[in-house]
């Protein structure tokens, strides 16, 4: 029964690592696109003046 436990702790332990790094990954990707999207929108307008 303790082994199950064990088990079961450890499962538990990693889905909740997954989580908290997906989640920060999740924020990661959301800045990411915001710098991207800024980006474009420079190049549109820097591309229209010359």
């Amino acid at each position: 029964m303790s082994n199950l436990l064990y088990t079961i702790a450890v499962i538990l332990v990693i889905f909740w690592a997954i989580g908290f790094f997906a989640y920060s990954a999740g924020g990661l990707i959301h800045i990411l696109l915001v710098i991207a999207v800024i980006a474009i929108i420079l190049r549109l307008i820097q591309g229209r003046r010359l």
